[in-house]
Order: structure tokens, then sequence, then C-alpha cells
């Protein structure tokens, strides 16, 4: 018999089925799975159509540059980092995070200090009522007379609150909330989301009307709804953070107006959100002496170095398979130093528990952090502290070789304004030399017993 031609593709990725299913094989989306049949297009000759004069191409030489197309400021020096110096007119900026880690809040303070210097802000809640927002703002300072609020689940009524109140910023939140009428399917659905963000789009760019979107995200922690809508958007920002600590995070993963490197940091308080400029005492212990299993890394995030402290114990086991437990460090690369310590260094490390944490809740998963790791699994097993002025960055290969980390300078640099008179890298070569240095004047820990 002839086989069966696919006649339903999905709109999405563009895979095939020879029947209907609900579910995407291949992207895994929902709803997406149409019958090609129903809507094929049937080829159309394009007419070309007469270009005005205003709108007529020309040479890029002859385009003078518009003064008034720059970045302004939001007033929040950590969020404008990011942005590579503020807001740009006309942009559309996605910011996505977890439920529950501020980005609301994030952005009400971001509409507040907009208003306090004059300009007319349109903040429109499509999960929360006026009410809600209103008592928000009130505990966070961010009651300001030229800030509009407007709750509102259908994108005519929003277009329509942004030709009466004429807004020069406007922030929606969220627009996986927001439906079309013009578009079938339930509001997050993928159809529903790339109809509301090109509309808004297309608005903020006719009317160099800068727009805010805040985005929901999957299980997997990826944006959701379809994937052109990260392409529509000018900026993705991701805000992360723990719910344990206080700590946030913004990261730019795309920006085109600046650069995609850069972190911002912030901190959760009872009166909202406030910009942390220098974070470097965050990751720190607060030890008045040096302590065994304690060494210090700079870590970079984005552009900004950061000195981490990462934390060792070494506790002897009884089980037939010791634990490996870690918290903010990657546990296979914790797994690779440990048989390297024990194959290179000679260190049996094989019957003992090891408990591996970073300070502060980050979380450093870059291999610059593998020689601070290393000596603070060594410090724990000799039972000695490395001394308190010294900090060590580096990757270790499986041979043990040290090898530099990126942007060493920088976190030199950085190591050296902190008081860190003693920076191991790759200048030890080999990860036994880096054991030799660092224990040369390395003390017996003074608190490994206390009395009581």
């Amino acid at each position: 018999m002839a086989r069966t031609a696919p006649n339903f593709r999905c709109t999405e990725c563009g895979w095939t089925s020879i029947k209907w299913v609900g579910r995407c094989g291949e992207c895994q989306s929902w709803g997406t799975v149409l019958d090609d049949a129903e809507n094929a297009v049937s080829p159309r000759a394009v007419v070309p159509i007469r270009v005005s004069a205003g709108r007529a191409a020309k040479p890029i030489t002859e385009i003078g540059s518009n003064d008034d197309v720059t970045h302004w400021p939001s007033g929040i020096a950590e969020f404008d980092r990011v942005l590579g110096g503020g807001i740009v007119p006309g942009a559309a900026i996605l910011l996505s995070g977890e439920p529950g880690v501020g980005k609301s809040t994030l952005l009400l303070e971001v509409a507040s200090r907009a208003a306090a210097r004059g300009m007319r802000v349109l903040y429109v809640s499509a999960e929360e009522s006026v009410n809600q927002v209103r008592m928000r703002a009130a505990r966070t300072g961010a009651l300001q007379p030229t800030l509009y609020l407007a709750a509102e689940v259908d994108l005519a009524v929003i277009l329509g609150q942004i030709e009466q109140v004429d807004p020069q910023l406007v922030i929606v939140d969220s627009v996986q909330t927001v439906a079309s009428s013009t578009s079938d399917g339930l509001a997050g659905g993928p159809a529903q989301v790339r109809e509301v963000a090109s509309t808004l789009i297309r608005v903020s760019k006719d009317r160099n009307l800068p727009v805010l979107l805040v985005g929901h995200v999957t299980k997997d922690g990826t944006i959701a709804g379809p994937r052109l809508l990260e392409h529509l958007v000018d900026v993705v920002l991701q805000f992360e953070g723990d719910r344990q600590t206080s700590l946030r995070f913004v990261r730019s993963q795309k920006n085109r107006f600046g650069p995609t490197d850069e972190v911002g940091c912030f901190e959760m308080t009872g009166d909202g959100i406030a910009e942390v400029a220098d974070p470097s005492g965050l990751f720190l212990s607060r030890a008045r002496q040096p302590v065994s299993g304690t060494c210090v890394t700079i870590a970079v995030e984005g552009r900004r170095a950061l000195p981490v402290e990462v934390q060792a114990l070494i506790v002897k086991s009884s089980a037939p398979m010791p634990r490996r437990v870690v918290n903010g460090v990657d546990s296979s690369r914790v797994a690779m130093l440990l048989a390297v310590l024990e194959r290179r260094s000679n260190m049996q490390l094989s019957t003992f528990d090891v408990y591996v944490s970073t300070v502060g809740g980050i979380r450093v998963t870059e291999p610059g952090a593998d020689l601070a790791i290393a000596l603070a699994i060594a410090s724990a097993f000799k039972n000695k502290a490395l001394p308190a002025t010294m900090a060590a960055v580096g990757e270790i290969s499986l041979a043990g070789e040290i090898r530099a980390a990126a942007s060493t300078k920088q976190r030199i640099a950085e190591a050296k304004r902190l008081g860190f008179s003693t920076v191991l890298d790759a200048q030890a070569e080999h990860l036994h030399a880096a054991l030799k240095l660092a224990f040369a004047t390395a003390t017996a820990d003074p608190v490994d017993v206390p009395e009581f």
C-alpha cells in the first residue's frame, strides 16, 4: 500500500503527523497541530505598491542620527546597567521569571521612578485588581499622581487606554493573561500570545513608546508561549532569585541596544526592592578567625566580579556509599574535583562524606571556581585553615593542571581591591603546587572541637 502523506503540521516548529494530536511531538506545544488542508492558502501574486516620498529608501549616509532616540534612565542604576544605560523609546522589553520572585514589584518601582520625574506611566495589570496594586504601591512608596493603573485582560481595551492616557511608558503584567478577540484560543495560548505581543510591539514602534512586558516561565525555566515572542521583542531579561534568600539577579539574555553580559543585583526588603550597588560582602562569611574548609574565589557575573566564599566539610562515613551533597555549585564538577584530588594529590576521600556549599545562596557554575573548591576540600581534609587574605581562581583539568579562567586580570584586580594580598591562579601550573603554596602558611583550625 502507498504510504500516507502527513496532513497535519505544527504551526510553531513545522513538525508533521499523519493524524491529529493535541500536543506537538517536537516542540511540545499544545493546540498547535492543525490540518494543512484547512490552513492551506492558495498562492497569489503580490502586487507591488508605489512607495510615497516620505517612506522611500534612502542611502544610510543621508540618514541623520536622531538625538531623541537615546537611553533615558529609569532611576534604578542596576536596572539601567542591564539595559545598557536605560530605556530606549520605542523599545519592547520582556521581563520573565518564576512566580513570586518580584517581577511586578520591580516594574512597579520602575513605573514610580518614571512618574516621579513627571512622565505619564500606564501600568496595566491583567492578574491583579487596581486595589491590590495600589496596596503594594502604598507599601513600597510608589504612589505618584502621573502613574495610571488599569486592570484589563482585553487587548482592545488596553489599546483604548493607551489612546486615552497617551503615556510615555507602558507596563503590561502579564502578556500571557491578555487576550485578543481577533485570535482564536484561550489567553496564554501560542496564537493569543503571538497576536497580543505583535500588536503591542507595533503600537510601541508607531508611537515611539517603550513597552515593558511581564512573561511567565514554564517549569523548566523557559519563557512560556511561542519562541517567536523572544524574537519579536528588543530586550529579554531574566529575573532570578531564590525564595529562601532576599537576593535577586536580573540578567540580559537579548539586548539590541546594549551588551548581553550584564547582571543587576537587587535585594527584596519589607519596603519593596532595593538595588545593591556593591554586593562584594554578601557572599562572604563573617568569621573573625580563619576556619578550615573555606576558600574565597572571584566569580564573574556578566561584567561584574564578585567574591564568593566556598565552604567544604569532610566527615568520616560509615555507609558503604559516602554522601556527596552540594549547594550552589555543580555536583558533577565537585565529583570530578574529588577524583582529581584523590588521584593526583593522594587524598583518600572515598570513605568520607563531602559537603560543599557557597555563602549567601549564590550559584557558581563556572570552571574558574574549581581551584577554590579543591582548596576548600583539601583544607577540610587536612583540618588546616587557609589564610584569610588568600583567594583562588583557576580551572582544574583531569590531569591536575590549572588553567587560566576568563577575565583573570579583572578577577585579580577585584581581589586586590577587597584586600586579598595573595591570589592563586594558573601561575601555580599544577594542583599539587597550588596545594603546597596554599598550605605553606596554613594554620590548625582553632575551632575544630569546641568545648561546651
